[in-house]
């Protein structure tokens, strides 16, 4: 079995895709892709902020001070339309991007005048801050408004506070401030790992079973006086340590990108909750992907072994990716806690305990249950592996 192992692994270390996939993407690739996404939501942001807005305005004798803040802000150019024109139409066309309506009641005297509405036409589906861009100028003039007011009731500033807000709910949360971020972001970070794991284990696992059927190496392999049992069981070990390889990575580039970018970044909160998180943790968190990695191994060897070719064992392989996100969305979905049947669900259980150490809030004596049901699932699926590379039905088909 451990010559087995021996000489698999100094294949899959000459092996430079497989490699890659095991190393480079963990640290480099995937941080890569982070940042380049957040580069580009941020400059779009930018332009949708820095846009020069073509506008139309209707009503606009009746609120001349808004009518005059929009012909000076530069970011506003005014396009004069007939009143009795579709709007939606000549927004869909791109004549305007926006037409504000304001109807014949707006006044300066609002205890005369009462509630004015406003309306903004707009396309809201897309990324675009027409509406808070607006909203800003509204809301000045809405300050005026109520200032202009409560000098005509002569009221203090006491009495304005308390008009505008009679009754204030305030919210203290007993969370701290690791457990709060680490239910927003607590869900994604198992995703990441798993699939990283999962595809870290897939380049060798192909090769070593449907591959060594293309190169006719197999059938060398069956004669030699090795028991079946120990080859797979080689194989498997050679899978496993892929991909333990890639959770290991996986979790040690997490933290450290996450101290890297929140010290280049200056975000004091990501700094904090990154510190909160003890090395007991991550370690837990790496030990909780041994037997996940093993089902991963045993699955993937079993499919490699059934398949004829290369190619046959990717295309198994691309479902199993697709389907490997079932287990991983439940544990997003909200409501669901590592609680009641929940934590008896496959890979589901461990994704949630892996929240739960980053919330800060895990009871450690579940992780006994959660590893020893996960473990019985990666024995389980180690056997049918073994007896399914018994079945010469199933090599050579």
């Amino acid at each position: 079995m451990w010559l087995v192992f021996l000489k698999e692994l100094k294949e899959l270390v000459r092996d430079k895709k497989t490699l890659f996939f095991m190393i480079a993407v963990p640290i480099l690739v995937m941080p890569a892709f982070a940042g380049i996404a957040i580069y580009f939501a941020q400059n779009a942001a930018t332009e949708a902020q820095n846009k020069v807005l073509n506008y139309a305005l209707i009503g606009g004798q009746y609120a001349p001070d808004i009518d005059a803040k929009l012909m000076q802000i530069d970011g506003f150019k005014r396009v004069d339309i007939n009143q009795q024109t579709d709007y939606k139409k000549l927004i869909q066309e791109n004549t305007v991007d926006f037409v504000l309506e304001i109807p014949a009641n707006y006044s300066d005297d609002v205890l005369q005048s009462g509630q004015a509405l406003l309306k903004l036409h707009l396309n809201d589906s897309g990324l675009n801050r027409v509406f808070y861009r607006v909203n800003e100028i509204v809301d000045e003039q809405l300050q005026k408004l109520r200032a202009s007011a409560f000098a005509k009731l002569n009221l203090s500033e006491e009495q304005q506070i308390a008009v505008l807000n009679p009754i204030i709910l305030e919210k203290v949360n007993t969370a701290d401030s690791r457990e709060n971020w680490g239910e927003k972001i607590g869900g994604l970070i198992p995703y990441f790992i798993f699939i990283l794991c999962l595809q870290g284990a897939m380049f060798p696992a192909a090769d070593l079973g449907a591959g060594e059927k293309e190169r006719g190496t197999l059938e060398t392999l069956l004669i030699s006086p090795i028991e079946r049992y120990k080859l797979v069981l080689g194989k498997f070990l050679t899978i496993a340590f892929a991909g333990l390889t890639s959770a290991l990575i996986t979790v040690t580039s997490m933290a450290l990108w996450g101290l890297i970018l929140s010290q280049g970044l200056a975000i004091e909160f990501v700094v904090t909750f990154m510190s909160s998180i003890g090395a007991v943790d991550f370690i837990l968190m790496f030990l909780m992907l041994i037997p996940v990695v093993a089902i991963f191994a045993s699955i993937l060897l079993s499919l490699s072994i059934y398949a004829k070719s290369y190619k046959e064992a990717q295309s198994y392989m691309g479902t199993l990716m697709m389907l490997l996100f079932i287990p991983i969305f439940l544990a997003m979905a909200p409501g669901v806690e590592l609680k009641g049947i929940w934590a008896w669900v496959p890979l589901t259980n461990v994704a949630l305990a892996i929240k739960e150490l980053i919330k800060g809030t895990m009871d450690y004596f579940q992780l006994i249950a959660i590893f020893g049901s996960t473990a019985l699932i990666a024995a389980g699926l180690l056997a049918f592996c073994v007896n399914w590379f018994n079945k010469e039905k199933v090599l050579f088909r």
